[in-house]
């Protein structure tokens, strides 16, 4: 007697799914061996899944490496043979390494952090020296440039992911890791050394703690939570305080100023930054990176429009501060309300072409309120004040030709002098 069993009680005695072969797979042995492989009572013939590089016939490596077309071959029986790929070196051209460097430093960012250096030395109210004012300025670079450099070696296989930064010197392999770690080094030490053998102590510190909060905070924050706006903003708002402590020795003066240039530069940033990463989100979601554009629109939307109002109240703090005279805060309501109306328009719209325009004024913005600040300074502090001024004047003739009212106010007793000669 033969008993029928149902193909769902079949389905139950084996329970291994069906095997699906890819268009994507190759064989991993000739057909005699297939054939023989059948004959043994085996299943059918299991592909291997190859890299996609080498099913389009060669990848593009890094760290260095590039990999070529990898070669194919017949063996006796007709079959083809996948060889192992080429591989060969990328030799590094040493008339380009300059180039690679400002790449490695993110040569506009730093460019823009010593600006904002800058502009808080002129803003400061003591005399200007030229020569802290350039050594403060390069070290600053050269401590902005370690960072960036150091933030690149950390981000090297999500950079890999994202449009904008798959072109990256280390993500192409054109600079090893070592080399741009040891570039980062060289940089970093140079530059807080020339800040505090040649500018002061307080000046290095303030570049030493940005250099940490940027590659040990900020960087990793960037996967973790949304919070990372705010520390990169903060990042971005010590270098104005570099260079207020660089030209006077010490931040707290009295009046507050260089705290007013660090809240402009802490506030521009939201909806600077904002802006740019709302076009970047699909980058940014790629790449797993928790921005707010990406992690909470909304979020994004109305930090960008708080800030620039907070903006507004900023910069109108400049004559209370006694910084500048009042027509810094009359001629920067102009800018800073363009601004706002242009966060506003982000925030109803929240499409790429009001980002793109918030974000491209952006860069215009904070260039011309840092023109209005220093062309409203108020204190313009001289190598000389108005007492040694007045004491190193040559005394006149009839305050010589007095005895009693020369020593009263020069301090010297003339008078046993000219009393003698007289005799």
């Amino acid at each position: 007697m033969v008993t029928m069993t149902s193909s769902k009680t079949s389905a139950k005695a084996d329970p291994r799914p069906e095997l699906k072969v890819t268009p994507t797979t190759v064989p991993t042995f000739d057909k005699a061996s297939s054939v023989q492989h059948r004959k043994n009572g085996a299943g059918p013939a299991v592909g291997v899944i190859l890299p996609t590089g080498l099913q389009n016939g060669g990848v593009s490596g890094s760290n260095g490496v590039e990999q070529t077309n990898s070669k194919r071959r017949k063996d006796s029986k007709g079959n083809v043979v996948q060889q192992e790929p080429d591989w060969r070196e990328i030799a590094l051209d040493w008339k380009q390494l300059p180039g690679c460097y400002l790449k490695l430093s993110k040569a506009r960012l730093t460019t823009l952090v010593v600006l904002t250096s800058m502009a808080g030395y002129a803003m400061a109210p003591a005399p200007f020296e030229w020569s802290s004012f350039l050594i403060c300025s390069v070290g600053t670079g050269l401590v902005s440039s370690a960072a960036n450099a150091v933030n690149q070696y950390h981000e090297v296989p999500f950079d890999a992911q994202m449009s904008r930064t798959k072109n990256r010197v280390l993500v192409r392999g054109v600079l090893s890791p070592l080399h741009a770690l040891g570039f980062a080094l060289v940089a970093s030490s140079m530059g807080t050394g020339l800040l505090y053998f040649g500018v002061n102590g307080l000046t290095a510190a303030l570049g030493a703690f940005n250099l940490i909060l940027y590659t040990s905070v900020y960087t990793p924050m960037k996967r973790i939570s949304i919070a990372n706006t705010w520390v990169g903003s903060v990042v971005g708002a010590i270098p104005p305080l570099m260079g207020w402590a660089a030209c006077t020795g010490s931040l707290l003066d009295g009046t507050g100023g260089a705290f007013l240039l660090s809240a402009i530069l802490f506030t521009w940033q939201f909806p600077h930054f904002n802006a740019l990463s709302w076009n970047l989100r699909p980058d940014y979601s790629r790449a797993g990176y928790r921005m707010m554009s990406v992690t909470n629109p909304g979020l994004c939307r109305r930090t960008t429009l708080r800030y620039t109002v907070a903006l507004l109240l900023v910069s109108t703090a400049g004559p209370l501060l006694d910084v500048t005279n009042v027509w810094f805060a009359l001629e920067s309501i102009p800018l800073n309300v363009y601004f706002t109306y242009l966060a506003y328009k982000f925030y109803k719209e929240s499409d790429s072409s009001s980002s793109r325009k918030l974000f491209r004024f952006s860069l215009l913005q904070l260039p011309a309120l840092m023109i209005l600040l220093l062309l409203n300074k108020k204190h313009w502090a001289s190598h000389t004040s108005d007492d040694s001024i007045e004491s190193s004047v040559q005394p006149s003739l009839d305050a010589l030709l007095s005895p009693t009212s020369g020593s009263a106010k020069l301090g010297l007793n003339l008078v046993p002098v000219i009393e003698t000669t007289a005799s």
